[in-house]
């Protein structure tokens, strides 16, 4: 478990080893919102505040893919009014935010069964996309009702298809071939998370990306997600640069 009163300034992070991709797992809104008596959607709105300022800091340190854990397959199973708030979301978010986004040259990716969602949520994200399309810095990426078990179900079928129909040799399926038929397959060699946060202090993956993140560093934060901030942000990565990542081997330190 991470947490820390004080915050880091700039150059105490080595610039040379920022995590290329990082992975959130925004949690805690719902119980930010009741130690305040307020509604959960309170937390979800103050949540969507947040993903707008450390979409800004990640940009600024240098990280090439911020994927955010917006909304999951299992979160259909909230209350029907939460839900609701929550598929609007990203309406919200992009209406307001894609200028932003776009004067900071940051590019928008859905990851998800994004067919299946209402039809505004699908029209927004479609328009977040194509707004951004020009866009090479900072890669956003939205797991959008996503569960990494559906992702890899969808990818057995395709690579089961690919051999069915004589295009793919059984003896030829290996790690390239399972991570191309993955939802990440379009950031190529950043699909992997180096480092996965996950804020309000609890320890658990939650059906996300559990192909992708085999040897990502995990760092847990009881900080919940709306009162994240830059400070946290970077305290994590401090973490981040205080592991020494082996993948498995032996590397000296």
């Amino acid at each position: 478990m991470f947490n820390k009163n004080n915050s880091l300034e700039d150059h105490q992070l080595d610039p040379n080893n920022i995590p290329a991709h990082i992975a959130i797992i925004m949690d805690g809104n719902g119980r930010w919102a009741k130690q305040r008596h307020l509604p959960r959607i309170a937390g979800h709105k103050q949540g969507m505040e947040v993903v707008r300022t450390i979409t800004k800091s990640a940009s600024n340190l240098g990280v090439k893919v911020l994927t955010l854990y917006a909304f999951s397959t299992e979160n259909w199973h909230r209350p029907e009014k939460e839900v609701k708030y929550l598929l609007g979301l990203p309406e919200r978010f992009f209406n307001k935010f894609v200028p932003e986004l776009i004067e900071n040259n940051v590019k928008v990716n859905v990851m998800g069964e994004i067919d299946k969602l209402p039809n505004s949520t699908k029209n927004a994200v479609q328009k977040a996309i194509y707004d951004t399309k020009d866009c090479n810095g900072m890669i956003l990426n939205f797991a959008l009702n996503y569960g990494s078990h559906d992702e890899i179900v969808s990818a057995i079928k395709k690579i089961s298809s690919r051999v069915k129909n004589g295009n793919l040799n059984v003896d030829d399926i290996n790690d390239n071939v399972v991570e191309e038929s993955l939802m990440t397959s379009n950031l190529k060699e950043l699909s992997n998370p180096d480092l996965l946060i996950r804020t309000s202090g609890e320890e658990r993956l939650s059906n996300f990306l559990l192909w992708q993140v085999a040897y990502s560093e995990f760092v847990f934060d009881k900080t919940k997600w709306p009162d994240y901030k830059d400070s946290n942000l970077k305290e994590c990565i401090h973490e981040y640069q205080n592991r020494h990542r082996r993948f498995g081997g032996l590397k000296n330190k």
